[in-house]
């Protein structure tokens, strides 16, 4: 597996719940931007629009050596994504929730070379939330520092 992305905000603002598996649906260029690397999760999430599953704000750059040369609104246009049945009922029903929102936390090509989502069901933390995440955070970084010294052979 070979990581092209990771939405590293997604953690800080929000709380994950569970992971999710899914394809996605792209354009020959578009896979090879990915495998440059000009791809940003930033601000993307997942909505379901008439029983399908697509990804809004990814912003994938058009590749530059492209035969077709695309526009900058292509770059950010909806993505379909691919799930079984099942799971797709399930996130319908995570969604149907108060507070449950749907966003991707990476993407990455799979043993196969076909790119892959990692979704997320999360819950949007307060800022009081993340604060104390933080300070957690800082605890176990310096409790990591100290008994790396302790313990030093």
């Amino acid at each position: 597996m070979k990581i092209i992305t990771q939405n590293k905000k997604a953690f800080h603002d929000y709380d994950i719940l569970g992971t999710v598996e899914a394809g996605i649906v792209l354009s020959g260029d578009e896979v090879k931007s990915l495998r440059a690397g000009h791809v940003s999760l930033v601000g993307t999430f997942a909505t379901m629009h008439q029983m399908e599953l697509y990804l809004i704000n990814c912003r994938i750059t058009p590749y530059a050596m492209a035969y077709q040369k695309s526009d900058e609104q292509a770059a950010t246009r909806r993505r379909k994504l691919l799930l079984h049945k099942r799971q797709l009922e399930q996130l319908i029903g995570d969604i149907s929730r108060k507070g449950i929102t749907i966003v991707p936390l990476k993407l990455y090509f799979n043993d196969r070379s076909f790119v892959k989502v990692e979704l997320g069901i999360a819950k949007h933390k307060k800022a009081a939330d993340k604060r104390q995440a933080l300070k957690e955070q800082d605890i176990k970084r310096e409790t990591a520092r100290t008994l790396k010294d302790v313990y030093k052979f």
